[in-house]
């Protein structure tokens, strides 16, 4: 539906700014607002996916453009990322709806708490070094197809509390997201046509797609500038409570 669409077009907007600019929140804010809606982890993951092959193309161009990009970095991730995210779509494409959301709502609640603590301390404890980004890849896309989102959080947190330069760490990032989505996107195509993966519904989630698509393609050369002219801080803080607010209230509405 046009309400449908024009509702998405403002989250993917609004969404792949923050990402652009943070490293980070793109999935993590479009999946919540989806499961919000009452739409399956499996479909909401799919979906957002799908969307991020044409987001995060028209983002990692900007960044390579704008030369944010740390090339062999980025082969390192993006080659963890591919398999990880493969490994998660397999898991979340086994398992039913119903009995996996909990945990994806718990994870989405997490990252939501993992961004409040980088706008209140400003970094994040290291679980990998970035001088060893294959498997900080792996868990980032695992991680993300799972939950729809994560890749960022994950990823980008791990490599600027490591130290990493965070115009190279959020450019890099940004840029081999965009071989992570299209691997998930190939990995849920080839469950469903395979029969792995039966769904339904999933065609009524076609105008959001296109909404997120629209408005993330549109906000993807912004990125950059917004960097410049936004308090990073406060903007942080925004997301992270956003984000922590729907999962909780997913949460109530699960439990409840």
């Amino acid at each position: 539906m046009e309400s449908d669409f024009m509702l998405f077009a403002a989250v993917g907007f609004a969404a792949q700014l923050v990402d652009g600019a943070l490293g980070m929140a793109y999935g993590v804010v479009s999946t919540t607002t989806l499961l919000a809606m009452g739409v399956s982890p499996a479909n909401a993951s799919a979906s957002v996916h799908a969307a991020k092959v044409f987001t995060g193309a028209a983002s990692a161009l900007s960044h390579a453009l704008h030369k944010n990009i740390n090339w062999r970095l980025l082969g390192l991730l993006a080659s963890g990322g591919v398999l990880g995210g493969v490994a998660g779509t397999y898991l979340l494409t086994s398992i039913d709806g119903d009995r996996i959301k909990p945990y994806v709502v718990a994870w989405l609640g997490l990252m939501g708490l993992v961004i409040l603590y980088r706008a209140w301390k400003g970094v994040r404890p290291k679980p990998f070094s970035w001088k060893s980004p294959l498997p900080l890849g792996v868990a980032g896309g695992f991680f993300d197809a799972v939950g729809g989102g994560g890749w960022g959080p994950v990823v980008t947190s791990t490599l600027l509390g490591s130290g990493a330069d965070p115009r190279k760490a959020i450019g890099t990032t940004n840029a081999a997201e965009f071989f992570v989505a299209a691997a998930v996107s190939a990995a849920f195509l080839s469950a469903l046509l395979s029969g792995h993966w039966e769904t339904e519904g999933l065609r009524d989630h076609l105008s959001s797609v296109l909404g997120l698509i629209a408005g993330g393609v549109v906000a993807a050369p912004l990125a950059g500038w917004m960097t410049k002219i936004l308090p990073i801080r406060a903007l942080t803080w925004f997301v992270g409570v956003l984000v922590t607010g729907l999962a909780i209230w997913q949460a109530v509405v699960l439990f409840l």
